[in-house]
Order: structure tokens, then sequence, then C-alpha cells
């Protein structure tokens, strides 16, 4: 069936688009609406053979194919909301249960069956993760605690130690009642290690208790599992060799949370499936992540070309953004296709939330560089202990802002896709969640590309290390007191830039560790360090 082309002057025009192109899905009551996006009836036609391809490859991957053919890994976060669907009955019960001990353990600490070392219940929960395994946890927090209800959580999720500082400060004499859960799927990333140890160092200096207090979410087996056995550490979740961080959040790495906090897992889990189910038709008109990705391709020409910004007009969906930047810029975000062309794929996405970006960068969306699409984000119900006061109700006035910014954006030839929800509640964020996934992987194949690595990544890892390498060889070579230039100090070493070596310096002697520089920091190259 065939719907009218896009036109911003034709009010009726774009009354039959949104009738048209319009999806509901009644149990959840959610609605997709991509009318204003520049897609056309001949768009789709010329996309779907493409589609089609790669919905066959979304149900290979669900049944078990290695989807993620650089790493020679299945990709199988799908099966962690409905385990019927793994590939074999072991990871079937493997998943089950973790979702089993993940929920009689969120119930046992709630309720004080499970204390911290003092005899008193757990207050706090210290969670240390990085990229999926802290933006996973905080959006669950943020999106669905409520007040007073499950555990404060506090968060290491950079090694930033000013950071770590400021955290540990907050909780101070409550670290000896605080649950602190590491997560590091192979047990070796320097990220969460680091925060771990900072942790335990304050905890034991503290006179606590570091394995009776202590959580490890990682694969089995790894060296971060080991030691948690070794030591003997309060609880021990599995992660699975086939779920990527950015994936995770219906694992143990978002499930964990959810259950310290007092929420549904299993509606949370739930959502999600439901979402699966719809979003695994293979009719391109009735698949709302089918849709979506299409309008990412028209929009961006295939080529990543226009950004996604991310506005929920919600609180509780602030940090949605920043969980939407990794999932599809880590996934997206690709220098070669999958036959080894140089494609420089990807979306950028940012975001934060209405109706603050009235008063933030909606000026640009309206009126500046035209290299974006919106994607509007409503919860239709409002909380009903908000009253209305001399006849205004803050809820009508936010749902003005947003459609007053759609409008706007319209007339300016802007286009945008609005995703509404009756409620908003652990089975809508699931469900929420599993739409982009779908999208996000139904986009990679339109386009090519491994959805489900990040060489980028891992480069940028390899280079910190260097850098970590190329520090203690600098140490190495200042600790005889002698003084020397950033080029004496390069040539005698025979590695790195000098550019490298005098940003090391430069944060040696910021810090209270013995180095010294004599000379003006404006003119580098005059500058002699040493260590008194």
């Amino acid at each position: 069936m065939s719907f009218p082309d896009f036109c911003a002057s034709d009010s009726q025009i774009q009354w039959q688009r949104f009738c048209d192109l319009l999806w509901f899905h009644d149990d959840l009551g959610m609605w997709l609406d991509i009318s204003r996006m520049h897609l056309n009836h001949g768009d789709l036609e010329e996309m779907t053979p493409g589609f089609d391809r790669a919905f066959r490859a979304m149900e290979a991957l669900e049944g078990g194919a290695i989807a993620n053919a650089d790493e020679q890994r299945q990709v199988g976060h799908y099966w962690l909301r409905q385990p019927e669907l793994a590939p074999t009955p072991q990871v079937r019960d493997h998943i089950s249960a973790e979702i089993d001990s993940i929920e009689a353990f969120g119930q046992a600490v709630l309720t004080g069956t499970i204390q911290a070392p003092t005899g008193q219940p757990f207050t706090d929960v210290l969670w240390i993760g990085i990229g999926g395994s802290g933006l996973g946890p905080l959006l669950m927090i943020r999106a669905l605690q409520n007040q007073g209800v499950g555990l404060p959580f506090h968060f290491f999720d950079n090694v930033d130690p000013n950071g770590m500082s400021r955290v540990l400060a907050s909780l101070g004499d409550k670290l000896r009642t605080t649950l602190v859960i590491t997560v590091s799927k192979s047990g070796g990333t320097p990220e969460p290690h680091l925060g771990m140890e900072q942790a335990r160092h304050r905890l034991e200096s503290m006179g606590g208790n570091w394995s009776q207090q202590a959580v490890a979410i990682t694969m089995k087996n790894s060296h971060l599992d080991q030691q948690a056995v070794q030591e003997g550490w309060l609880k021990r979740f599995d992660m699975f060799d086939w779920v990527g961080g950015r994936t995770s959040i219906t694992s143990a790495v978002g499930l964990v949370p959810g259950a310290l906090i007092g929420t549904d897992i299993r509606q949370f889990l739930a959502g999600a499936a439901q979402m699966d189910q719809a979003t695994r038709l293979t009719d391109l008109r009735r698949n709302p992540a089918a849709l979506m990705a299409a309008a990412w391709f028209k929009a961006g020409e295939g080529k990543g070309k226009r950004d996604m910004v991310v506005l929920p007009y919600r609180d509780r969906l602030e940090v949605f953004s920043r969980y939407l930047q990794q999932l599809v810029m880590e996934s997206l975000g690709k220098r070669l296709d999958r036959d080894g062309n140089v494609v420089h794929q990807g979306i950028a996405v940012y975001g934060n939330k209405g109706s603050t970006d009235q008063h933030a960068y909606v000026q640009q969306l309206r009126d500046g560089v035209d290299n974006f699409f919106v994607t509007f984000i409503e919860q239709l119900s409002d909380a009903a202990d908000i009253p209305e006061i001399n006849g205004e109700r803050p809820g009508d006035f936010l749902d003005g802002f947003l459609q007053g910014t759609r409008s706007a954006l319209m007339e300016g030839g802007r286009q945008s896709i609005s995703i509404s929800m009756k409620d908003f509640d652990a089975r809508r964020l699931g469900a929420l969640i599993a739409l982009f996934e779908r999208a996000v992987g139904l986009y990679g194949e339109l386009v090519n590309i491994n959805a489900y690595h990040q060489p980028g990544v891992e480069a940028g890892k390899k280079a910190a290390a260097a850098i970590l390498n190329l520090q203690g060889q600098v140490e190495a070579l200042l600790a005889d007191g002698v003084s020397r230039s950033v080029s004496d100090v390069q040539q005698a070493i025979g590695e790195g830039s000098m550019e490298s070596v005098f940003w090391i310096l430069r944060h040696l002697c910021a810090n209270s560790r013995g180095y010294v520089a004599q000379g003006s920091w404006d003119q580098p190259a005059s500058l002699r360090f040493a260590k008194s």
C-alpha cells in the first residue's frame, strides 16, 4: 500500500502520511511515527531487497550463526530475554538459572537476609564498570528507581581519581555497609580493575572485610572470576562470551542493578521480548525497527550524513541519549565493511532531554546547519500527585513544548521521528531498548558492516598501553636525578614522540611525585625536567 510523498507545506498530506506510516503496539501502548522523515514509498521499494537480506541475517543470528565473523563469536543478547530461543539446552538453562539467581539475590539483600559484615543491612551499592557495564546500569537506575525503594547507587565508571575521591567521600563510613560490584567481561579491563583496587584499599583501611561485600560480574573462569572464587567473594554472576557490553543490559549487567532497586526484572525482560517479537516481522511496513532503520538510511544517504539527536521528554530518560551513543556509534562506526572496503560508516548520536533543550541547542536545530534528524520520545501519562494549579498542568506544557518543537522543526524542513508510550515502566524500558537494538542490527546489515565488534576501541586500548609503557621508561630514566629536556628524554628512550613525552612529564610535574620543571611552560622545548 502506497502513501503520499513528504510535503512540509501540505497539512492534509502530512496527516495522511501520519495515518499510513504510524506503527502501534496495543499491549505495550507504544507508537512509532516516521512520517516526518523524508522517506517515501519509492525509497521503501528500493530498500526492500536489502531488508530481505537483513531479515534473513537477523534470523540466522538469533539461530546461533557466527554473526561476529571478525571475532568468530555468536551474538546472543536476544536469547537473554527469551532463553528458549538459545541454540542449545545448556545455554537455555544457564540463562534461566542466572535470572533466578539474580532475582533471589536482590530480594535477599533488600530484605536483609544477606547482610554486610557489620551485621547490618547493606545501605548502598558501589558499581564499578566501564562502557556498557556502566551506562546500562546507570540507565536502569535513573529510569526505574523510585524514591525510597532499593539501595542508593554510586558509580566508578571512569579512572578519574578526582571522581573516585568524590564518590568515596560521599560514602564515608557507609563504605563498610556498601555492596561493591565489579563488572568486567574479560576480567582484565584496566578501568574496572583500577576502580576495584581503590575501593578495596579504602575499605580495608577502614577495617572492612572485602570478600564479604564484594560481588563479581564476569565470564566464568576469567581472572576476576578466579580471584572471586579463591577469596570467597559474596557472590558471582556470569557474563557470556556471546554478549557484547553495549547489548548487555538484559544480562546480569542490567538485571543486578534492577533487582537491587526493587524493580521487576522479569517485566523488563518481558518488554524486551515483546519488542523482539514485533521486530522479527519480515514485512517492512509492519516492523518498527525496520521502519526506523529505513528512515536512518534515507536521512543519511546510507552513509551516516545526518546525526541522530535524541530528545526524551521525561527526566527518567535523561541518560538514554548517552546509552544510545554507545549502542549506535560503537556498533555502526566502522572504517571497513565486511568486504574490506573503506567506508567510514556511522551515525553520530547526541541529546539531553525536553523541555530543557528548548533553551539549549534547539535554536541551532531549527535555524542552523541541517545535518541531523531528531528522535522525540514521550510518555503520555503524568504523575497523579502533581495537581492542576490556577488552570495549569505541567504535563500539558511538556506536551506542548514537544509538539511545538516538532512543528517548528518541520516548518524549517528538519526531519524527526517520534516514539510515544502511554506509560513508562520496566516493561516499556525493555521494549524501548530492544527497538533500538534491532534497528541498529538491521541498519548494520543494510550498509554491510559488522555491528558487533569494536576494532577502534581495541586500537585505543593498545595505544593507551603503549603510553603507560612509555611513562614507565620516562620515570626509570629520570630516577637518576639528572636534568633533561623533552628531546633528551625521547632520544635516550628511543621510543614515543616528543609530544607524548611532554604530556607525560607535564602530568608527573602536576602531582606530588618529586618531579620538577625548569623553564617556561609556553616554550616546551626549553623546559628541563628532573626528579628531585
